[in-house]
Formats: structure tokens, C-alpha cells, sequence
């Protein structure tokens, strides 16, 4: 996992000041920044932005930095990677979740107090495929059919779906004779 500090980050960038992430401007900056340092991220890796030194962070910088970097995350602009947020306190992770919410974009998050969220908008049943995920660590589409008594087709669109929302890993293995998708959380 490569972990990239915004406080750091924004010492960097924006010279002095407090450790609040304010303004789109700031936070252009910011996200600028963030993707020429994701341009060597190794296919499979899982980028992860510190926000534990951050104090305030209003919704344009959440906008600016999260949403845009989710959805250029999705559109596969950066490659095979995945992101996460981390040490998120309640202020960031209320003006997060509505910049993700508006652009119906997801994320997953480890707040300051080591909880693992999931932040933005998953239909429902998504939701209960990423519970079950997190809960086992790793699952195939037929050990979700048999968990969750759906048809095999329908756990492997679900499980696709979470891939394609960069929420869940996908590593293929070969078992049994056969190729197998093994779809974990990150």
C-alpha cells in the first residue's frame, strides 16, 4: 500500500497556512499533485490519502480532491489501482460523502478511530455483497451463491460490479484445475 499524507501534501503545495483543505483552488492543487505522484503506482495497488493531520475540510476541497479523483479512478485514468481514505474525521467525512454522493461515486474508508466505511451511494444489494466481502476477507462468485442462495450468474455480476467500483480486489488463482476469480477487500 502506498500512503500518501495530505498534510504533507499541502505544506508542499500551498507553502504555509493552517491544515485546513479550504477552497477548489487549494484543492486542485492538491489533487494535481496527488496525480503525478500515482503515475508510478504499480498495477494492483492500493493508493491510500492520509487525512489524520488534516483538520477542516469544506465540500469544494472534498469535490476538488475525492470525487474527481474517484471518477477519474473509475474511467481507468491512473490504471489498475485502488484508493482508500484513511484517519478521516467527521467534518471531512460529511463534506466527502456528499461530493461522492452527487456524483453517485463510493469509496472505502478506515476513520481515525480504526472503523472501516464504506462512504458515498451502493445499492443495497451491493452494500450486502461488500459486508459479507469485508466479513470473510476474500470470496468467490460460487462461495457468495451458496453463502447468499443466489444464482451464480447473479453473484458474479455483483462481485464484478464491486470490482468495477475499485471497492473490492480481483486476483485470479487457479484452482482445482480451473481458473478462479478471488474477489477480496482492500
Amino acid at each position: 500500500m502506498r500512503v500518501y499524507n495530505l498534510y504533507k501534501l499541502l505544506k508542499e503545495e500551498m507553502k504555509n497556512g493552517p491544515a485546513d483543505l479550504v477552497t477548489r483552488q487549494s484543492g486542485q492543487a492538491i489533487r494535481n499533485r496527488i496525480e503525478k505522484e500515482i503515475e508510478g503506482v504499480k498495477e494492483g495497488e492500493v493508493v491510500a490519502l492520509d487525512f489524520s493531520k488534516i483538520g477542516v475540510m469544506d465540500y469544494s476541497c472534498a469535490d476538488e480532491i475525492v470525487a474527481k479523483l474517484i471518477s477519474r479512478l473509475l474511467s481507468s485514468e491512473y490504471g489498475d489501482i485502488y484508493m482508500i481514505l484513511t484517519g478521516l474525521n467527521e467534518n471531512q467525512r460529511e463534506n466527502i460523502e456528499v461530493a461522492l454522493e452527487r456524483k453517485d461515486l463510493a469509496v472505502m474508508v478506515k476513520m481515525r478511530d480504526g472503523k472501516k466505511v464504506l462512504l458515498g451511494t451502493l445499492n443495497n444489494y451491493l452494500k450486502e455483497t461488500l459486508d459479507f466481502i469485508l466479513r470473510k476477507n476474500e470470496v468467490t462468485a460460487k462461495e457468495l451463491s451458496e453463502a447468499m442462495k443466489l444464482e451464480m450468474n447473479t453473484s458474479g455480476t455483483r462481485l464484478l460490479n464491486l470490482h468495477k467500483k475499485r471497492l473490492v480486489k480481483r486476483i485470479e488463482e487457479i484452482r482445482n484445475g480451473g481458473r478462479v476469480w478471488i474477489y477480496e477487500g482492500i
